[in-house]
């Protein structure tokens, strides 16, 4: 125990509490039909003990996320935290306001402007004369259109590459994806002390109306300073950390550093449960570095979009330093163990952090974790293989569940070894046995109930968030027999609607994910679609060839090199239209308008949509 953080260390909660002005009371927020979408009171039962059913760390975690309301972190630099599982920052400007990274929800977004409003400009004056998206993550910009009204010729300002982030890690497998967060945020379990408790980061997602207006100022490199509405921001790129494309930024005139999601108040993922590419850990630990010394010796604040500030230069340093050397020593110390011979598992239990980082609260693993993160690391290198050949060709898991079972004797004493595991508190392997008799035999329940009440362990003890969460649900759809039908595991907030501010080609690269390509190449389906777009002067050409949807732009008067079976005169959005399903109008197509059903006939049977692809 020696190498655990202390219970009597109050810092975090002298910190958490520190500048605070108001609350939401009731701490609910609700769309215009009455819908709620956020409710931070549910979380009251946080105030009480931990019980039994929790890890008493991530109990803490949990107090400390859910202190909600308007604080003041310096004056003219205001947060709303606890709105959403994001924190909104306001920047007190020289005629307005700038927003950085306006939650997920639009509701919430309008909600935590109105508190800051209540108590710093009740005759809303202040306009919102800037936007700074931090990153490519949902939960950064979604609710964008929640603070900006008629506010059309202000800097909103992200980091180069950021839609393009947007499309690769939210929309191409953005519903497997969106399955994953429905298990890792923990979105139907009741919040209570035996279900959800948070997620390490803050305590959960918001279901409201969700937007995404494009950035129109772009960072492109580390020491690009900007002045908005007569402040000045000093950015650095941090790209392939936290996310693909992603900024941390320095207000040289408030010496206040901001460090959006590459040093929060817990462990981060390398790798995340919900899925996305392995983070650069290397990377990470070097920006961190060069944060400090950029800005770090400069700053008397650190705050981020998550969690809660850290004052005072010593204070910051340490934080900014430690979080540096955690993720050095989980790459570092992979990359070793891994040249020695050991596999990404292996080194996962091998692995412990130094002794400072271990004693650290903002180095505990609530969100990320030693075990998934070193995996993640060693997957970045050798990918999923752990070199051993008898895993080069495994059975499916339902096919080696069936000889599990066989090879245990039956259900029955397979069922029989796991309670005997689970009751010596090796929980690990009794949830490895049952698990095989679960795929192998989905129909029985004796192995179901024996395995819910295992998950149901696991995630009580988890000092992991999102553990927890993916234990607990796995457990409730157990003993419930029912699978979420999709609906309701959209991206956090609901959909979005991303295609207007999509480009063209990335429309096609949404729809060729989306083709059912073994039925288009049963039917030798062989089409080509001529699209003049009007508006934006560009042409293309969109087949379907071996099951696979070809699209290439081609330059006027340029040989298509194929056999035209549809030709569409289009503006961008009639187009958008037309993939959406939606009926064409004859003075704007000439040919055959079957090849474009034909074409969205193949995506809806894939994605189980009416008509049209759904992600667009």
């Amino acid at each position: 125990m020696a190498c655990e953080p202390s219970f009597d260390d109050r810092q975090d909660f002298e910190d958490a509490s520190r500048g605070f002005i108001d609350a939401l009371s009731p701490g609910i927020i609700k769309r215009n039909d009455g819908q709620i979408v956020w409710n931070i009171d549910e979380y009251a039962f946080l105030e009480g003990p931990c019980p039994a059913t929790a890890n008493q760390k991530l109990w803490r975690q949990g107090q400390l996320n859910s202190m909600q309301g308007l604080y003041e972190i310096i004056p003219s630099i205001y947060q709303i935290r606890a709105f959403d599982l994001s924190n909104m920052t306001i920047i007190e400007g020289k005629e307005g306001i700038i927003v950085i990274d306006p939650l997920i929800s639009n509701e919430c977004a309008k909600a935590g402007l109105d508190i800051y409003r209540k108590h710093r400009d009740p005759e809303g004056k202040r306009k919102v004369t800037g936007m700074i998206y931090s990153h490519s993550h949902g939960d950064h910009y979604m609710g964008a259109a929640g603070v900006l009204q008629n506010e059309t010729e202000i800097s909103i300002i992200a980091p180069d590459g950021f839609m393009e982030a947007v499309m690769s890690e939210s929309i191409l497998a953005g519903p497997a994806m969106r399955r994953r967060a429905w298990y890792m945020y923990g979105n139907g379990l009741p919040r209570a002390a035996t279900g959800q408790i948070g997620v390490g980061l803050g305590m959960g997602s918001s279901k409201g109306t969700t937007s995404l207006i494009p950035p129109n100022l772009l960072i492109k490199e580390t020491g690009e300073e900007h002045t908005v509405d007569g402040v000045r921001i000093v950015f650095q790129m941090v790209p392939e950390t936290e996310a693909p494309a992603e900024v941390n930024f320095f207000f040289p005139d408030l010496n206040a550093l901001c460090v959006p999601e590459t040093a929060t108040n817990c462990m981060h993922n390398i790798v995340t449960l919900r899925g996305a590419q392995v983070r650069d850990a290397k990377a990470w630990s070097g920006y961190l570095d060069e944060v400090v010394e950029l800005y770090g010796r400069k700053a008397d604040v650190l705050f981020g979009s998550h969690n809660w500030p850290t004052w005072g230069r010593t204070a910051l340093i340490r934080r900014l330093s430690e979080q540096r050397d955690m993720y050095a020593y989980l790459h570092d110390q992979t990359v070793r163990l891994m040249n020695l011979g050991m596999t990404g598992t292996e080194i996962a239990e091998h692995i412990t952090l130094p002794p400072n980082l271990s004693r650290a609260w903002h180095c505990q693993g609530f969100y990320g974790s030693v075990s998934h993160n070193v995996k993640g690391i060693y997957q970045k290198y050798l990918t999923w293989f752990d070199g051993n050949p008898a895993h080069l060709w495994s059975h499916p898991r339902a096919a080696e569940g069936l000889r599990y079972v066989e090879c245990m004797g039956g259900i029955d004493a397979l069922c029989a070894k796991a309670s005997n595991f689970a009751s010596r508190r090796d929980l690990r392997f009794a949830a490895t046995l049952l698990d095989h008799a679960v795929a192998a035999y989905p129909e029985v329940q004796k192995p179901k109930a024996l395995l819910a009440d295992v998950y149901e362990k696991l995630g009580f003890g988890a000092e992991n968030a999102t553990w927890r969460n993916f234990y607990l649900t796995a457990s409730q759809e157990l003993r419930q027999e029912k699978k979420g039908d999709g609906n309701e595991k959209m991206v956090a907030g609901g959909r979005t609607p991303l295609g207007e501010n999509l480009q063209i080609n990335q429309w096609f690269d949404v729809l060729s994910i989306q083709i059912d390509g073994e039925l288009a190449a049963a039917r030798d389906t062989k089409l080509a679609i001529a699209i003049e777009v009007v508006d934006k002067d560009e042409l293309w050409t969109v087949q379907i060839s071996n099951g696979v949807l070809i699209h290439r732009r081609h330059q006027e008067g340029q040989d298509r090199g194929t056999d035209i079976d549809l030709m569409l005169r289009v503006t961008k959005l009639e187009l958008l239209s037309a993939l959406r399903g939606d009926d064409v109008k004859s003075e704007k197509y000439t040919g055959n308008l079957d090849a474009l059903k034909e074409v969205l006939q193949l995506t809806s049977v894939n994605t189980g949509a009416a008509r049209g692809p759904s992600q667009l």
